[in-house]
């Protein structure tokens, strides 16, 4: 190469291999506080794992009909309450069907609502005589948590073949939706012999289910937000019937 060659600038050095002054480290960059250790120690350690239902059956068996051989053997680990451990589901349903309540619940399901399951579990809780799904026949069963194994549950197509339905039954359709001439259900007692029907959530009821009912009635708010759902809403209606017309639930 000669003088007149150009050459191109030497890359710069790191710090670590000049011989200069080393050049100024950034600034660190500031840590994120850590999160906060579980307790540890002898305490934690000993904190029981809490479980749900009850272990194999304790001394000799049962021989009553409504018991389970398989539970009695296995343990019991159901959602169910105390009084029916060790039955068998068909004993369960059977043992209800003597006292269910005389309101029945709807729920459209055009968009395959994920509030049918609590819907569902909240008709078990409050022992509706049954659960109709209107519209789409299959339903998200998650949040029912295996309650509709001992609730009764109808599928119609369409609002007008559930409005002959519940026309033949002589029930009432009471539509529930916060909606321009709705009645604030805290003021007006609801029938005893009814069926109550929430709307799909998000547009709530659909104009053919609004036009089906005999009366519509609305729950109270005092926020901000437009609406409840369906689910949370469906609790409120039933205790609602419950408070109005049933008596002290079963010890």
């Amino acid at each position: 190469m000669t003088a007149e060659d150009p050459v191109s600038p030497a890359a710069p050095l790191s710090p670590a291999a000049s011989s200069g002054p080393a050049a100024p480290l950034s600034p660190a960059v500031p840590l994120s506080p850590a999160a906060p250790l579980s307790p540890a120690g002898p305490e934690a350690e000993s904190e029981p794992e809490l479980e749900v239902g009850v272990g194999p059956w304790s001394g000799p068996w049962p021989t009553d009909h409504h018991y389970d051989p398989e539970l009695l053997a296995q343990g019991d680990r159901r959602n169910v309450v105390d009084r029916y451990r060790y039955w068998r589901r068909e004993a369960i349903v059977a043992d209800l069907d003597q006292h269910r309540h005389g309101f029945h619940v709807a729920i459209e399901n055009w968009q395959h609502d994920f509030n049918i399951g609590t819907v569902v579990r909240n008709a078990n809780a409050f022992l509706a005589a049954e659960v109709h799904i209107v519209g789409l026949r299959r339903w998200n069963r998650r949040g029912a948590m295996v309650t509709d194994r001992y609730q009764h549950v109808r599928h119609h197509p369409t609002i007008e073949e559930f409005a002959a339905w519940a026309a033949a039954a002589a029930l009432p359709i009471i539509g529930i939706d916060n909606l321009p001439g709705s009645r604030p259900m805290e003021t007006v007692t609801l029938p005893r012999e009814c069926v109550l029907i929430f709307g799909q959530e998000g547009p709530g009821l659909s104009a053919a289910a609004r036009a089906a009912c005999s009366a519509l009635f609305s729950i109270a708010q005092y926020g901000s937000t437009r609406s409840i759902n369906a689910g949370v809403a469906s609790g409120i209606a039933m205790h609602s019937w419950v408070r109005a017309h049933a008596g002290p639930p079963p010890g």
